[in-house]
């Protein structure tokens, strides 16, 4: 063992503490008040809970850079059910809209993720970074999330970077299945549905939704619908489904099914190879009651009343992720290893929504309401191929050289989403649409309401590299030297077509009815005549619907990692990036008018060098202190720097700005670790972080739709804050052996930290085009919470056959978009989670799992001054799991 390893050895029990497992006193009462037969099974019980929580507590203490590790064991002991879930338990960690992370208060723009390392695509239209629901928790090994940047990293690191390892081929003989069963309080009820495609349980459209045939001719020749005579509209309107009314339904129940299989077997002394495949599949279905406002108008004495917005609706969306997953691995004796990793991923969101609301034309019309529903579906997927060697040469003094390379490939298919209004008059005044005893009819006097949207985005990704690392022995000094190169290639392209029925182009009378699909009807469309010569359709485009993006970036980079006397360790070094990015939109037209493009605003390019330092003092065996400085960057995504519109997590509608700049950071971090016996733990990090051009939106106007925001640079922004992290066993509260308190732990997190930043109202209309009307000059950035907090108490039995833990996550509020008009920022309230997980360990081999969560039944809520905005409800959920190791 080298003296790295050998300095950082500690409690053969800190694994169990971590884990909750029961200290040595209730090991050894257990291995004396059971059966010989009893006893065995408590100390497999304990050897099968340890996994790799082992791995993941040292290479924490390791690591030269401030970083989180979070290990599949202890993903599992809080029962979350993928990569997203998982990560918001890490310190400082918030989740954003079940998929994305913000690290230390920055938005998902300042975070990145790594897969085994290397970079991989998005199947998000909206961004580039990776929606962290597509990984399930069933192929994960660990999660790293690196908080200081070192040189070995991509240059653009904001709140801090998330390495996703998946498992790697076993030991041993493994073959595991598991499946769960469950539902949520919100699904006890019948809510909507509608008539999909018969592949629907599989994730997958069976051409219900598609766009036919007939349209995507017309696209595929250059022209746009208003190009089309009367008749050949016809045909694209008798091609499309109208099928999509809303009906109620009853709500299945959520199920989840996971098989793995993996051997290791020595061919000889020397050569040994593995293999790990895995597969996943996971059904499930969440009704929302929602409130949406959109547009306000104050009482001039600090009151605000709704003028447009959605105070009724109603969703049921239906979710279907499956996974698979192969890893091979070859070894040639110690020094010598390749391992191949092949796997791909789907999540499909099937949404359907009802709603009942007014806007400002409906609102002058006593008892006149609107009633709207839309379908979004869409199949996100990503497939990735992996390769990558490990060799270290004892012979040249043990030289190591590691090489990696990768393809990847995911896109987003959303074919076929439909929205719809209606004009009813409300005569019982409940708000809400009584079908047969209420009027209703499709909006007129605009130019469509009956809209149909069809997507796709394709992105691929191309990454390879090396690195050579060389030890250096001097006396008191061991130093490791390290170089290597790497090579990231993108590519990206959209598409985005939104056609609609001219619903006042036909007569009053026609449009009578509660379903569309009874009202545009085959013979209303065969025997359409406008009385004023109107299009029977129309098309809706705009720049960067159509869009190819191109990304290269060069990377080398040089790190040193220098250990004197085994007490101060050195690291650090320099990257140098030459990175390329342009976007060409390719759509270039509003109707059938080509638009102009000012080019070099679509395109950027920037080499720089970015350092970083970390020294750490190690009194003893059991502390250490740490201090990390260092300069990065982040970039715009692709979108951001077109001025396409799209929507937000929270379907916000959100305008790229040409030219934004790209935002220049300097990081400074303290952190002070305590490594106690029995496992127990305390670590307080300081953190700093001073910006320069951060990406910011800000409201440009209100109207019946949801929010628009435009992206800008503002002028400064800074980050700052304290983290708190520490594991306890309870066995302190007691001096009796066999005291309760022996069997329970508590751990946790805390976060508090600040932020600010300023606007240059000047600087903001010259970059955008667009007068800003924000109330506040200066503000914390946009999805900053204050406080974070993430707590768990668990318990193990002495006979290692029960364990329970309480887990309670809650951040602080953060902004989601900046006010407008005198209104003040809009906020996400705070979210109380809690949730209770317990787990039977009938024998070595099963495993049976119940888990509620979100208890204390809370609701998502935006709101500013205390008017809401926006809320969901959630719903408290429970599930029964069962898995069984052969």
């Amino acid at each position: 063992m080298n003296k790295f390893a050998k300095r950082f050895r500690y409690a053969n029990l800190s694994l169990a503490v971590l884990l909750g497992l029961g200290t040595q006193t209730t090991m050894v009462q257990a291995q004396e008040s059971e059966e010989d037969a009893a006893i065995e099974e408590v100390v497999a019980t304990g050897t099968r809970l340890k996994g790799t929580a082992t791995a993941v507590l040292q290479e924490r203490k390791e690591q030269a850079f401030v970083a989180d590790i979070l290990g599949a064991e202890q993903i599992s002991r809080t029962g979350d059910g993928d990569a997203a879930s998982a990560l918001r338990r890490v310190t400082g960690l918030t989740l954003v809209d079940g998929k994305f992370i913000y690290i230390r208060g920055l938005g998902e723009r300042y975070s990145s993720t790594l897969l085994n390392g290397m970079t991989v695509p998005s199947p998000d239209p909206t961004r580039s970074v990776i929606p962290l629901d597509l990984f399930p928790a069933s192929i994960i090994e660990s999660l790293s999330v690196q908080k200081a940047f070192s040189p070995s990293m991509p240059a653009g690191f904001g709140g801090g970077a998330v390495d996703i390892r998946l498992k790697s081929i076993p030991t041993d003989f493994v073959m595991d299945l598991s499946g769960s069963i469950g539902s949520n309080s919100e699904n006890m009820d019948d809510s909507w549905g509608y008539n999909g495609g018969s592949d629907d349980w599989q994730g997958r459209d069976d051409g219900t939704r598609a766009m036919p045939s007939v349209l995507r001719d017309v696209f595929d020749r250059r022209k746009s619908i208003e190009d089309l005579t009367i008749a050949e509209q016809q045909d694209v309107a008798l091609s499309l489904n109208r099928d999509f009314d809303p009906s109620l339904q009853s709500v299945d129940p959520n199920t989840s099914l996971d098989f793995s299989l993996g051997n290791y077997i020595d061919i000889d002394e020397d050569w040994t190879i593995g293999f790990l495949a895995t597969a996943g599949y996971d059904n499930s279905w969440q009704v929302k009651e929602e409130y949406r406002g959109n547009q306000f108008s104050s009482d001039g004495e600090g009151g605000w009343s709704l003028q447009s917005g959605w105070p009724v609706g109603e969703s049921n969306e239906h979710s279907v992720k499956w996974s698979g997953m192969l890893n091979m691995g070859l070894r040639y004796t110690s020094f010598h290893k390749i391992d191949v990793s092949m796997l791909i991923l789907n999540d499909t969101r099937d949404r359907i929504r009802e709603r009942y609301g007014f806007n400002a034309n409906t609102a002058t019309d006593e008892g006149t309401l609107i009633r709207s529903y839309d379908v979004l579906y869409e199949e996100r997927r990503m497939r990735s191929g992996q390769i990558k060697g490990s060799h270290t040469f004892d012979f040249l003094d043990y030289l190591a050289f590691d090489w990696k390379y990768s393809e990847s490939k995911s896109f987003r298919d959303a074919p076929g989403n439909i929205s719809t209004g209606f004009n009813f008059n409300d005569a019982n005044g409940n708000g809400a649409f009584d079908r047969g005893s209420e009027d209703i009819s499709l909006i007129r006097g605009r130019t469509g309401q009956t809209d149909y949207t069809f997507q796709r985005l394709d992105d691929y990704v191309e990454n390879w590299g090396w690195n050579a690392e060389y030890p250096i022995a001097l006396d008191k000094w061991e130093i490791s030297l390290k170089a290597g190169y790497e090579q990231v290639q993108k590519a990206r392209i959209g598409e985005n077509r939104t056609i609609g029925f001219l619903t006042n182009s036909f007569d009053a009378a026609d449009l009578v009815g509660a379903n569309l699909n009874d009202i545009l009807t085959d013979d209303l469309i065969i025997n359409f005549d406008s009385p004023t010569n109107q299009n029977l359709m129309r098309q809706s485009s705009a720049a960067g619907d159509d869009y190819t993006s191109a990304q290269i970036v060069d990377a080398g980079y040089f790190e040193f990692d220098a250990f004197f006397n085994n007490q101060w360790r050195f690291s650090g070094g320099f990257r140098w990036e030459d990175f390329k990015q342009a976007i060409l939109d390719s759509s270039s037209r509003v109707g059938s008018t080509p638009v102009e493009r000012n080019f070099e605003d679509l395109t950027f390019q920037e080499d720089d060098i970015y350092p970083a330092l970390a020294v750490t003092y190690i009194p003893d065996d059991t502390m250490q202190f740490r201090f990390n400085y260092a300069e990065t960057v982040v970039r715009p995504d692709l979108r951001e720097i077109s001025d396409a519109l799209f929507l937000d997590e929270n379907d916000n509608f959100v305008r790229g700005t040409p030219g934004l700049r790209p935002t220049q950071i300097q990081h400074y971090d303290f952190r002070w670790e305590w490594y106690r016996e029995n496992g127990d733990n305390l670590s307080v990090a300081l953190f700093y972080k001073d910006m320069v051009d951060p990406i910011e939106g800000f409201q440009t106007e209100q109207g019946d739709s949801a929010p628009r925001t435009r992206l800008a640079n503002s002028e400064t922004g800074e980050v700052y804050g304290v983290e708190v992290e520490f594991l306890q066993g309870l066995n302190f509260m007691s001096d009796d052996p066999y005291s309760f308190w022996n069997d329970l732990f508590l751990s946790g997190n805390v976060t508090l930290s600040d932020s600010e930043t300023e606007f240059d109202r000047e600087k903001i209309t010259a970059q955008t085009g667009v007068n800003p009307d924000y109330t506040n000059d200066s503000r914390r950035l946009t999805g900053h919470s204050e406080y974070v907090v993430n707590l768990q108490l668990g318990y193990d039995s002495p006979n290692g056959e029960h364990s329970a833990t309480v887990v309670y996550n809650v951040s602080g509020p953060r902004i989601i978009f900046a006010g407008i008009a005198g209104q003040d920022d809009a906020y996400e309230e705070a979210f109380h989670s809690l949730d209770f997980v317990y787990t039977h360990y009938p024998d070595f081999n099963t495993t049976v799992k119940f888990k509620l969560s979100n208890i204390l039944n809370q609701e998502r809520d935006i709101q500013f001054e205390n008017v809401p905005l926006l809320t969901e409800t959630k719903g408290v959920g429970f599930s029964l799991g069962f898995s069984y190791d052969f």
